[in-house]
């Protein structure tokens, strides 16, 4: 007997033929998707613990958020229209170094993982310091994660003695490990700017040692760009793959500011790219070359990046920016077609993040992370194209459902794993006393 079984559905599968099935069906069995099919009306639907009919909304795989910094959600709109430099340096930095401390992450990370988990995203992959003082918050909420701890060669919260900075993320992976099924731990480097190569060469060997995922903001900005030129005469594509950084196991977030070389070079080595428009966009960074991404069969995931540089961890929105934003900087409305947007947001994001063989597609064998969009609202009628409507017309407050692991975390709107007003308030709370 199935867990549970969601009938009359517009299956949105995204499995390799980006299949769609019209009154379908996904059974679900102890956490695993056992069942992707059309049921013909003529037949009794297979036994099943709880029946839900769809009523023809959309069923499809949750959403992953494939860069984000959860507690940075407590500096919400705190400094925005800023240059990178002058908003990490004069006001980022100096804010975590005042607030940032075990209790406000978890605070932090809890108000972030509600609003992901109301707007249909099911998988994270974060990036910051005191990981291990959050994890524990984030895995109650529901959302499955990659947890990464932050290197940096700068005195930063949790680690006031910067030589200890890969040695602390290690213990954090060894400890993670296997710990919770919703976690995987992650080493997350900040930038080939804030970290030295021994640093970096040093962060990337404790990951392979511990098959865990390599994180780093790379290319981001010209400056950047201009200054890894004259210090090191390459690229920061080049000079990570010169100190052995990219493999499989490398996610490299923006990846702005790179060249036909450094595109051939994330190619051969199998990294991933974590491509964050919004934050690119609002911090001036520049437009990453996607469809030249995408045409050299580099994995490529949709991130939002942390709230303080977004504003927001609405992943619907950034998949329809991605889509218009390469159409106009391409001036071909061709370019970064919806079916390719929902796969960056899904499927790729999985890959991306190290996780493309559990979650991204609504396939048997795979884990239960789906989700149930209301398509019976004025801004989803008529519908032609189910993939066209997911990027350019549907929103956060179109989930009803989310499913994580085979177990319901959201249900009709409402978050059953934590008291999210609460939360708010706790939230106001802390920023009035800040």
């Amino acid at each position: 007997m199935l867990d549970t079984l969601i009938h009359n559905a517009t299956v949105v599968t995204v499995d390799e033929a980006f299949t769609i099935l019209r009154n379908g069906a996904v059974g679900v069995r102890q956490g695993i998707v056992e069942k992707v099919e059309v049921l013909p009306a003529d037949q009794p639907l297979p036994p099943a613990r709880e029946t839900i009919d769809a009523r023809g909304d959309i069923v499809m795989p949750g959403l992953i958020n494939a860069h984000t910094h959860l507690p940075m959600a407590l500096f919400r709109g705190l400094a925005d229209d800023l240059p990178l430099m002058t908003w990490l340096n004069d006001h980022i930095f100096p804010a975590e170094a005042r607030h940032i401390g075990p209790v406000s992450v978890a605070l932090g990370a809890r108000l972030a993982c509600a609003e992901m988990l109301l707007g249909g995203i099911t998988t994270c992959c974060d990036g910051y310091f005191l990981t291990a003082h959050f994890a524990e918050a984030v895995v109650q909420t529901g959302l499955r994660a990659v947890l990464g701890q932050g290197v940096i060669d700068f005195p930063a919260p949790g680690v006031p003695d910067p030589t200890q900075n890969v040695a602390v993320a290690k213990a954090f992976v060894e400890r993670w490990q296997g710990r919770a099924a919703l976690a995987s731990p992650s080493i997350f480097c900040h930038s080939p700017y804030t970290c030295s190569a021994v640093t970096l060469t040093a962060a990337k060997q404790a990951a392979i040692d511990l098959g865990a995922l390599f994180q780093i903001h790379v290319a981001e900005t010209r400056a950047e760009r201009e200054q890894m030129e004259k210090t090191h005469g390459c690229s920061p594509i080049a000079y990570l793959d010169r100190l052995g950084l990219l493999d499989a196991n490398s996610l490299l977030v923006h990846a702005v500011w790179v060249d036909a070389a450094d595109i051939e070079r994330i190619a051969r080595s199998g990294a991933c790219i974590a491509h964050c428009p919004e934050s690119n966009m609002k911090l001036a960074s520049g437009v990453a070359p996607l469809p030249d991404f995408l045409a050299a069969g580099i994995p490529v995931g949709l991130g939002t990046d942390g709230c303080a540089s977004n504003n927001d961890l609405d992943l619907w929105g950034e998949m329809d920016m991605a889509a218009k934003l390469h159409k106009v900087q391409r001036l071909d409305p061709t370019a970064m077609k919806a079916e390719q947007v929902v796969r960056m947001a899904t499927r790729d994001g999985a890959q991306a993040v190290g996780l493309g063989h559990m979650i991204g597609s609504l396939e048997a064998g795979k884990r239960a992370d789906l989700i149930v969009i209301d398509t019976h609202q004025p801004h989803w009628t008529p519908l032609y194209h189910p993939a066209s409507h997911l990027v350019y017309v549907a929103r956060a407050n179109d989930v009803r459902h989310v499913m994580i692991d085979g177990r319901w975390v959201v249900r009709d709107r409402s978050l059953l794993t934590m008291d999210v007003p609460a939360v708010m308030q706790e939230v106001n709370g802390w920023r009035v006393k800040r």
